[in-house]
């Protein structure tokens, strides 16, 4: 079974709820759950799972050089390039490495043969151990590159369960591509929203891309209490499943800045998140 776990916005408990259905798996099944951090540009869920690293990668790109010397200022690679990664001005062949996804297509296609590749690094990918024996594994983007999907998809790749092994996704916050690269091939997806405007609109987009994705839905609403009844009006009239309810409560706060999962904050939310994990697997195979 994999779990992704998602949310519209950042800073709905997303990480908390992730770690926390994870730290209640490992306890109770003999092979602890795989956890990928997928939220590559601020991945956090170490600051709950303590792994120890044991292996570490570099990601990159291979982006396209130009050899000014063979180069005719054809224009095929800048009419080739869908990402503009590339154009050709007078005599000149600019290249835009930010804008470059590495699909190759302009090496492959430049007929004087006046582009090779060059690799890019983009960031890092990581697996070791965490708490409870959770295999665990996540990417780091470098500051300052603009683009999160290659790492994720390294990551997934890279990253892989052992049979029988559940695995729990870490979703990057948002609805954009990279959200889309993390929970692409989860056999259910978990949205951690507020009850909040803010909260309802961005979980509307999440059901959409979910939606798009042919995943089933169920959602958690964080800080339960604390604002209105507009998620609830909402999954109720699209048919979404409230799976559980954590209270807007201060001592779950204090836990979370201290750097606790809610099992570790209410010890008996450890068998609410093995029951959430039992409905999950009903209503999947449904």
């Amino acid at each position: 079974m994999r779990i992704a776990v998602a949310s519209g916005k950042g800073g709905t408990g997303k990480t908390t709820v992730a770690t926390s259905l994870a730290l209640s798996l490992a306890a109770e099944k003999s092979l602890p759950p795989l956890f990928l951090d997928c939220d590559v540009e601020a991945p956090n869920a170490h600051l709950f799972l303590h792994p120890e690293f044991e292996e570490q990668r570099e990601v990159g790109l291979l982006v396209p050089t130009v050899d000014e010397a063979r180069c005719t200022h054809c224009g095929k690679c800048a009419e080739v390039c869908q990402y503009h990664a590339i154009a050709v001005l007078g005599k000149k062949t600019l290249v835009f490495p930010q804008l470059c996804h590495g699909c190759g297509s302009c090496t492959a296609l430049c007929p004087e043969k006046a582009i090779s590749e060059t690799p890019s690094r983009m960031g890092v990918i990581e697996r070791g151990t965490a708490a409870a024996g959770i295999s665990f594994a996540r990417g780091v983007l470098d500051v300052g590159e603009p683009m999160a999907v290659p790492i994720i998809r390294e990551l997934k790749a890279w990253a892989r369960s052992e049979p029988g092994q559940h695995v729990i996704v870490d979703v990057p916050p948002g609805t954009s591509c990279p959200v889309v690269a993390a929970i692409r091939g989860a056999d259910y997806l978990l949205l951690v929203t507020e009850p909040t405007p803010f909260g309802l609109h961005d979980l509307r987009l999440a059901v959409k891309v979910a939606r798009e994705l042919n995943i089933p839905v169920g959602v958690i609403i964080n800080r339960d209490g604390s604002g209105d009844a507009g998620v609830d009006e909402f999954c109720a009239a699209e048919d979404l499943p409230i799976l559980m309810r954590v209270p807007f409560e201060r001592t779950i706060a204090e836990g979370v800045a201290r750097g606790q999962t809610l099992t570790e904050i209410h010890p008996e939310y450890a068998e609410r998140f093995r029951q959430l994990f039992a409905d999950i697997v009903g209503r999947a195979s449904q």
